[in-house]
């Protein structure tokens, strides 16, 4: 009877699991149902004009598919610690009947004969009842090592899925936090005013086009000697600015007329990051910083959350890394030994300050929204 409640357990173990998802979802499926709903919503959004509405409406709608997802998950966590717990009571149950079955089998077998069972037995129930028993343990051994190997590995298993849901939970909390941030940020930067949005855009992409230019040599420089690596060549400028609407240093990199990411380049370090959907990412380069610590990272390269979802380049990459001394160290300095060049250029109505510092190794490393 032991052995086949234990038996029973694991077949519950194995069977579908149903589970009324809480909050927002009356039933996984529906929680599916909605979590498909809110990614054809978003996708919806991101193809419609680009207007502060829109983007705010893209906010609600990414934040209330990232909180279903985090329910998902729970969900799941919870379902699977449950059944990690009952499937670790089972395997105890399982082994210790798998041990106690092997030590009586061996005394059987150690016996060699009826007789001696016969005269280790309290009585002739016991005698039939023992005999009979380990008759049919003999032959079920091997299917019980199995199944107990069979759960062993299940609860190997889905020990590893808990482990991989948790992780994965984490990061849809850090995402959520960072979409909640973003959308109040882009209120705070625009007071949720349409024509203030627009010009917020249309300063990004006149950015980009300045960029595009000074690396096309378009940009007016004075050489101002050579400089040593780590030597400062500028200050930030705090802030807004032509082109920048607040405090921070845009460092670029190119080669033969082609951007790089900055991000190969720089030496991994710890940095603070914006809370943003961007980032955190690696650091894999052996150039100093053009900043000293603490650094804070505002935006990185490609295509960012700002690029891709608010388009502020018109769906351009973002084409270098933004960053700034958290302590107010408005210094900047060479990453790497070469020859300065002051340079400016026209950029939003005002103009755009930026060095350039022409390095031995092809490479040319840009500091834009600086003084000289």
């Amino acid at each position: 009877m032991k052995l086949l409640k234990i038996f029973l357990l694991v077949l519950l173990l194995l069977a579908p699991s149903y589970h009324v998802f809480a909050q927002t979802c009356s039933s996984p499926a529906d929680c599916e149902r909605l979590i498909g709903e809110y990614q054809d919503q978003v996708i919806k959004l991101r193809s419609q004009a680009n207007t502060l509405s829109n983007q705010i409406a893209q906010f609600d709608a990414q934040i209330k598919l990232t909180a279903l997802k985090i329910i998902r998950t729970e969900e799941k966590i919870t379902l699977l610690g449950g059944r990690i717990d009952q499937l670790e009571v089972s395997l105890d149950s399982l082994t210790k009947a798998f041990a106690s079955r092997a030590v009586e089998t061996y005394k059987m077998s150690r016996s060699g004969n009826e007789l001696i069972f016969l005269l280790t037995s309290s009585d002739l129930t016991d005698v039939v009842s023992r005999f009979h028993y380990l008759q049919i343990i003999q032959e079920a051994d091997g299917s019980l090592l199995q199944r107990l190997q069979t759960a062993q590995t299940d609860y190997q298993g889905q020990k590893k899925d808990q482990e991989d849901l948790q992780v994965e939970l984490a990061k849809q909390k850090a995402n959520l936090n960072s979409q909640k941030a973003a959308k109040a940020s882009l209120l705070a930067a625009t007071k949720n005013d349409e024509i203030r949005y627009q010009k917020l855009l249309a300063q990004a992409r006149a950015e980009l086009e300045a960029i595009q230019s000074i690396i096309a040599g378009r940009g007016k420089e004075t050489q101002a000697g050579g400089v040593g690596e780590g030597q400062r060549i500028a200050s930030i400028i705090y802030g807004s600015s032509a082109c920048s609407s607040g405090t921070h240093l845009h460092f670029e990199v190119a080669k033969d007329g082609s951007n790089q990411n900055p991000a190969t380049f720089l030496t991994s370090k710890q940095v603070i990051w914006d809370i943003g959907p961007d980032g955190p990412f690696n650091f894999t380069g052996s150039w100093p910083w053009p900043v000293n610590d603490p650094v804070r990272i505002t935006q990185g390269y490609g295509m960012t959350y700002y690029a891709s979802v608010l388009k502020y380049y018109g769906g351009a990459p973002h084409t270098g890394v933004d960053m700034l001394n958290n302590n107010n160290d408005s210094t900047v300095k060479a990453v790497r030994q070469g020859t300065l060049y002051q340079g400016a250029i026209a950029c939003g109505g005002g103009t755009l300050r930026y060095v350039r510092i022409q390095q031995g190794d092809g490479y040319n490393t840009y500091y834009l929204h600086v003084n000289y």
